[in-house]
C-alpha cells in the first residue's frame, strides 16, 4: 500500500480532547498552557504505508538511520502560535525540516507529523511529495506560508 496524505482520524478527537498544544495563548483566556508539545517530522520509504488511520508515531516504513538521519526524525521549530482568520484556525511551524549529508535508505515520498510530547507519539498527519532517492546530499522541506489556504495543519468551518 502506498503512502496516503491527509489529517488523521485520531488527531480529529485528541484535538477536541486537548491531547495536543501547538502553542500556548487561549483565544478566550480561560484555558492556557505553559509549554508548546514537541513535533517532529520523520520520513517514510514508497513502501512505508503511512496513512491517516495511523495514529502514532511508528519506524515501521521510516528511512533507516543513514548519515545526518535519525529515525525519529527531525523536530520541528514552533515559534508561530497557532491563529485564526475568517472561518479556519491554522499553524506552520516557523522553519524548514532539513536533512544534511543524507543517503536514503530507498526511494521515498511521506514525511509524518507527530507528537514528541505525547506518551504515545501521537500522530497529527501524512504529506506525501514526488519520490525521491539522496546520496550524501541535503533533503528540505520547505515549510508553507501560514496562511487560512496554505497553511500545514487548517481547521475550517463551512
Amino acid at each position: 500500500m502506498a503512502n496516503v496524505a491527509g489529517m488523521c482520524t485520531s488527531f480529529k478527537k485528541e484535538l477536541l480532547c486537548g491531547s495536543h498544544a501547538f502553542g500556548t495563548q487561549a483565544a478566550n483566556g480561560v484555558r492556557t498552557v505553559t509549554t508548546k508539545d514537541v513535533y517532529k517530522l520523520a520520513l517514510y520509504l514508497v513502501s512505508g504505508s503511512r496513512s491517516v488511520a495511523d495514529t502514532a508515531y511508528s519506524s515501521s516504513g521510516e528511512l533507516a538511520q543513514s548519515g545526518n538521519y535519525t529515525q525519529t526524525g527531525v523536530t520541528l521549530t514552533n515559534a508561530t502560535e497557532p491563529t485564526t482568520t475568517s472561518t479556519t484556525g491554522h499553524w506552520t511551524p516557523s522553519a524548514a525540516a532539513s536533512w544534511s549529508n543524507l543517503t536514503s535508505s530507498g526511494a521515498f515520498d511521506a514525511a509524518v507529523l507527530y507528537n514528541d510530547s505525547s506518551t504515545g507519539k501521537l500522530q497529527v498527519s501524512v504529506h506525501t511529495f514526488a519520490s525521491q532517492s539522496i546520496t550524501a546530499g541535503t533533503f528540505t522541506l520547505t515549510m508553507p506560508s501560514n496562511t487560512t489556504s496554505t497553511a500545514l495543519i487548517r481547521l475550517a468551518t463551512t
